[in-house]
Formats: C-alpha cells, sequence, structure tokens
C-alpha cells in the first residue's frame, strides 16, 4: 500500500496483524546459544511456551536457563528435523546462511518464523512490551528500527505503574457482575464506560479495592434499578 506526503508517494508493506498468542504447552524452537537467545528464552518460558533450543554453541549461561526452567536443549547443528511440529521458529544465531536456512524451511512446513535482526526474513515481529499484571502494552515498529519501540515503552512504562494492573483484576470483577445482572447491552456497555474512566481509577488509587468495589455496587444497583 502507499501514502502520498506532500510530493512524494510512501509505499510500505501491508499493515501487520496484531495478535497476543497463547503458547502454553505448545511447541516453540528456538535456534542458537548466545546471549540474544537467551533473552528470547525467558520471554517464550514466561508464556509458557514448551521450548526446545537447537544449538551447538549453547552458553554457559543458556545450559543453566534450560536446567533452571526445564527447556530441551538440543546440541547440535541445525537440522529441519528439528523445527517438526513447531507453532513458532526463532532464528538467533550470527550466521546468515544457517538463518536463512531456517526461514526457508518454515517457508516449506507453513511455520510462522522469525529471524532476529533481518526483517525481510520475518513472518512476525516480537513488539516491545510493558506488562502490568495482566495488562500488556505491546508497541511495534514493522520491523523498523527497534530500538525506538524500546525508547516509547520505556516512557509508557513511567506512565502505567502496577496499579494499572491491579485495577484491571477489578474491572474483569465489575464485568462480570454486570453482564450476569444487567440484561440491556446499551447499559452494560455505559456503566463499564463508567467504570475505565480515569476518575474511577483515581477513586480505586486512593481509596482501595473495597472501597472501589462498593462504589461499583453502588452504580449496577442504579442501573437495575433505572434510578
Amino acid at each position: 500500500m502507499s501514502k502520498r506526503i506532500g510530493d512524494c508517494i510512501i509505499h510500505s508493506a501491508m499493515p501487520k496483524y496484531p495478535i497476543f498468542l497463547d503458547l502454553t504447552d505448545r511447541r516453540v524452537v528456538l535456534i542458537g546459544g548466545g546471549a540474544v537467545a537467551v533473552r528470547k528464552a525467558h520471554v517464550l518460558l514466561d508464556a509458557g511456551a514448551r521450548l526446545v533450543i537447537v544449538t551447538d554453541q549453547a552458553s554457559d549461561m543458556l545450559t543453566g536457563l534450560c536446567v533452571e526452567r526445564a527447556a530441551e536443549l538440543v546440541r547440535a547443528k541445525y537440522a529441519k528435523e528439528y523445527i517438526a511440529e513447531a507453532v513458532l521458529v526463532i532464528a538467533a544465531t550470527n550466521d546468515e546462511k544457517v538463518n536463512r536456512q531456517v526461514y526457508s524451511d518454515c517457508q516449506e512446513l507453513g511455520i510462522l518464523c522469525n529471524v532476529v535482526d533481518d526483517p525481510p526474513l520475518c513472518d512476525f515481529f516480537v513488539p516491545a512490551v510493558v506488562r502490568r499484571g495482566d495488562l500488556q502494552i505491546a508497541i511495534g515498529t514493522d520491523g523498523y528500527c527497534p530500538a525506538y519501540a524500546g525508547h516509547l515503552r520505556n516512557k509508557l512504562e513511567a506512565i502505567f505503574t502496577e496499579q494499572h494492573g491491579l485495577f484491571l483484576a477489578e474491572l474483569e470483577w465489575a464485568r462480570k457482575q454486570i453482564i450476569e445482572e444487567i440484561a440491556n447491552s446499551a447499559d452494560r456497555k455505559a456503566l463499564l464506560g463508567e467504570l475505565v474512566e480515569d476518575a474511577s481509577f483515581e477513586c480505586f488509587t486512593a481509596h482501595g479495592s473495597a472501597a472501589w468495589r462498593e462504589r461499583a455496587r453502588r452504580r449496577i444497583e442504579s442501573y437495575k434499578t433505572g434510578s
């Protein structure tokens, strides 16, 4: 697709489809054994992936991680057989030839692949993420200058605190009450709209969970009675 800026026409790739993917107990293969692979492994394991790491040059740090977190470490050079049945593959080696072979094999097998720091060899990009409990805010740059995504993440981390993650849990509690007790969809939407406002968050941070839930209950009751 393209867009015009002044007298210039800027051509860009088709926008990517952003998703949060559940990797719980699903096979993910990571090719590589250095510091980058260690960072990727931590994130994948945190997401619950059944991680297989393939490398003939495993660092002590990576070896220790595999022992500590029960990841499978295959001490071997990359071969196509190792990515069979994977839902995702990440190539994080410093060997361009190996990385290209991994990508080619993934294309043949219909497996989504990310080759670190090589956007043309990526079916997906890993965003910079702000995590506050169950609240996740992802920043993507379509593979362009990941450092900028990291910079924006740092700015957002100063705005969104752990309180926002705790507040999300309260909102989910209220949402369930609203769905159960209020039949009218427009009323549900209106009340949820009230509860997610900044004033509601400020009430939560100032007075705590119990007081916020009491306030939410009053609003639910008022919608039920039409008052």
